[in-house]
């Protein structure tokens, strides 16, 4: 991976960080208007030499999200770099219906692996593409948020836009 185009918006959530590749797959995203905080979140495998600043396609998407257009997130290409049961894991997460939340048991379930939850949550908390990829529909058993890396006010957000 040689460069990558970062790109900022405004969102009702706060700044909201882009990071895609030269083929448009996002990379990293989320809640924060500082640039290295974002590329933090890249796997090393995938983590740019550069960054540039430009637009991306995925902003597009993100904007048409919080217009209310909530599938308008899961056409956006992704590119994630993790072990066979992250990489499954990430996958499995695009799949998990807006207003649909799924637990964590529930989620390493539906990975086949039902005792497998903290690896779940793990699989949610190293997810570096956060909203194109909804680890925030993953909650714990008893219904509470659990942990998001761009903080629990934005997963609340998150999720009441999609309660709605």
């Amino acid at each position: 991976m040689t460069t990558a185009t970062i790109q900022t918006i405004d969102t009702p959530d706060g700044a909201f960080t882009i990071v895609a590749d030269a083929r448009g797959r996002v990379l990293a995203s989320g809640w924060t208007a500082d640039p290295a905080a974002a590329l933090a979140r890249i796997s090393p495998r995938l983590r740019p030499v550069s960054v540039t600043e430009g637009e991306t396609d995925a902003a597009a998407a993100a904007r048409a999200y919080y217009s209310g257009d909530l599938s308008a997130i899961t056409s956006v290409e992704v590119a994630q770099g993790g072990t066979e049961m992250q990489l499954a894991g990430w996958h499995a997460l695009r799949d998990i219906a807006p207003g649909a939340p799924l637990t964590y048991a529930e989620f390493a379930a539906a990975l086949g692996q039902p005792s497998a939850v903290r690896a779940a949550a793990s699989i949610c908390a190293r997810n570096a593409p956060a909203l194109f990829v909804p680890c925030h529909r993953v909650l714990r058993s008893d219904g509470s948020l659990g942990g998001f890396a761009w903080g629990l006010e934005v997963k609340r957000s998150l999720l009441a836009r999609e309660a709605a």
